[in-house]
């Protein structure tokens, strides 16, 4: 049987998010930056990878703090979150804005009523093909998204989380090999990993973890954005399982970083994509 031949592995209850919850975070208090998502279309769009987390660590027993620079956006999340039976609260920030970022930390533990003990930032954007696609101001905004706004929740979040707390950052496989032609987002991505070292590096004197996920090919609207222009973006024949994951695949992944079942693991890299970054 040919590569192209291989029927895609089906997708498990964890995959489709239909898994029932098990208390790997019951009394915890996440917050997810970047807990909203994009909308490529409304009508047929599937869960971010942001919502999925907040949904998910809701249903693992978190309170979960939804920040994003879209509150709208971030209060849909919430409203799924409490629809369910969770606890949620939804705060606007924009993580190019030192002081939104300070605010951010401070209403966050204030509405989840006595502090934080977790932090994921899951924001990005990209823009501009090749060293010639884009111009220096476009490439300062993707920077000051994808890496300095990262760096801010890390100085905050290594100050303010209580001791023995996951910090995840969420990369790209963009970030480990070439091929995307999205040099600014590539590179942005690819300098998180300097940052947690040296944010676990810190973190380590009070027992906070900082490790980073690095999806690969997600069914995502911000993954169908991204593809809109590449039709084969979405066929699969080069992933080892046959099909792009979904945003609950990336939340599970993250949920053992958030989880007391990683507490002797920091500063590492789980790619969560077919072994499209090493096969």
């Amino acid at each position: 049987m040919t590569q192209t031949e291989l029927k895609p592995r089906p997708p498990s209850a964890e995959s489709l998010g239909q898994a029932p919850g098990r208390g790997r975070l019951a009394g915890r208090r996440i917050l997810v930056v970047g807990g909203g998502q994009r909308v490529f279309d409304a009508a047929t769009d599937p869960i971010g990878n942001g919502r999925a987390m907040c949904l998910l660590y809701a249903r693992e027993g978190a309170k979960v703090a939804v920040a994003d620079a879209n509150l709208a956006s971030a209060e849909q999340t919430v409203a799924l979150i409490r629809e369910a039976g969770g606890q949620a609260e939804a705060v606007e920030a924009d993580v190019t804005v030192e002081a939104d970022m300070v605010r951010m930390f401070e209403e966050a533990s204030a509405a989840l009523r006595g502090g934080l003990d977790g932090l994921v930032y899951n924001v990005g954007t990209f823009g501009g093909t090749g060293l010639r696609g884009f111009d220096l101001e476009e490439w300062d905004r993707i920077f000051a998204i994808n890496l300095r706004g990262a760096m801010l929740c890390c100085r905050e979040g290594l100050e303010r989380l209580e001791a023995g707390s996951p910090i995840v950052l969420i990369s790209s496989i963009a970030a480990l090999r070439a091929g995307s032609q999205l040099v600014a987002y590539d590179t942005s991505k690819a300098a998180l990993a300097a940052l947690m070292r040296h944010s676990a590096l810190a973190g380590g004197k009070r027992g906070i973890r900082v490790n980073t996920v690095y999806p690969g090919l997600v069914d995502t609207p911000n993954g169908r954005t991204a593809g809109a222009g590449r039709p084969s973006r979405g066929k699969g024949e080069h992933l080892a399982f046959g099909r792009q994951a979904t945003a609950w695949e990336i939340a599970y992944a993250t949920l053992f970083f958030m989880s007391d079942e990683s507490v002797y693991v920091t500063s590492q890299q789980l790619a969560v994509d077919s072994g499209a970054s090493g096969l």
